[in-house]
């Protein structure tokens, strides 16, 4: 069976809701979000230290979670319990598709993300 990424056909083409994605070269991986989230694709997750959950990267917290890791690959309600979903470690994205958290932009989070394999850029429209 084939893990199907958003936006991608099994035989790789495009399709709309690709708008995230600037290329067809990611790696996804499970991950646990954190109870009392509900989060939309794209969002510019951290991960919490101590727990290994993941949370809406906010540039003032102070439990590992500040420094931006992964996107969210899907639309993830969590609000009621911690939610394992699927997110990208390693792809090119449209920055201007993300949704960050407090404290934090493209500009802000674009070498920390670079680092965990996440390239930000800019769409041409």
């Amino acid at each position: 069976m084939v893990a199907m990424v958003a936006g991608f056909t099994s035989q790789g083409s495009y399709t709309p809701e690709q708008a995230l994605l600037v290329s067809d070269d990611v790696v996804t991986r499970q991950i646990t979000l954190l109870s009392g989230q509900n989060l939309k694709r794209g969002s510019v997750l951290g991960k919490i230290t101590e727990s290994g959950k993941y949370v809406l990267s906010l540039s003032a917290s102070a439990d590992g979670s500040q420094t931006p890791t992964v996107i969210l690959a899907d639309d993830t309600d969590a609000s009621s319990g911690d939610k394992v979903t699927i997110a990208y470690f390693q792809a090119t994205v449209d920055e201007n598709a993300l949704t960050f958290g407090t404290g934090h932009t493209a500009v802000s989070t674009r070498e920390a993300l670079r680092d965990y394999g996440i390239l930000l850029q800019s769409s041409i429209k």
